[in-house]
């Protein structure tokens, strides 16, 4: 099941940036939401306003949801998950797939020769990002990218404590996450 993205509001805007801790560039639109409704991925332009090739397409913005990413990271686990990409062949064509899936999805917006076959992550053959893999599979819904998925199912329910931010507050950091 494919999501579709939606416009970025300048209260979306407001809490990506409290998020961030910084104002995003080249955020398109809200890629997936947060059971709290605040973002969680955005989707960003190809081409960055100053001209610049921007090979993120989702970028993983709740700081919750980062930090549980970052955790797994450091535990050593993209090394398992590459190791697991070259002993299962099966897992392994579904990882391209993915890659297939995340340019098709960029180049849609925008083809840009610079970064054609760059996606995210380390697809196709490695896995090098979870925050990035974990953003495509939330903006593109599950069964698309694998190690996205499992990254997921990994991070568990990282909203349950409350928004990450507060998008009302003049910094928007209210609540932010650390």
């Amino acid at each position: 099941m494919s999501r579709e993205s939606e416009p970025a509001t300048d209260r979306d805007l407001a809490a990506v940036a409290g998020q961030l801790g910084r104002r995003p560039r080249g955020t398109r639109a809200v890629a997936y939401r947060c059971p709290c409704g605040l973002p969680a991925a955005v989707e960003t332009s190809p081409r960055l306003a100053d001209g610049s090739p921007f090979p993120t397409l989702y970028y993983l913005t709740c700081a919750r949801a980062v930090a549980a990413c970052s955790r797994l990271e450091s535990s050593g686990l993209m090394a398992r998950m590459t190791e697991r990409l070259a002993e299962d062949p099966e897992l392994a064509a579904r990882y391209r797939a993915a890659h297939a899936d995340y340019l098709r999805r960029r180049d849609a917006i925008e083809p840009v020769p610079e970064i054609a076959q760059v996606s995210a992550g380390g697809m196709p053959g490695r896995v090098k990002c979870l925050h990035a893999l974990l953003a495509h599979a939330l903006a593109a819904g599950p069964g698309v990218n694998p190690i996205g998925d499992e990254t997921r199912e990994l991070v568990g329910h990282w909203w349950g404590d409350g928004p990450c931010v507060d998008p009302d507050q003049p910094d928007g950091r209210a609540h932010r996450a650390d």
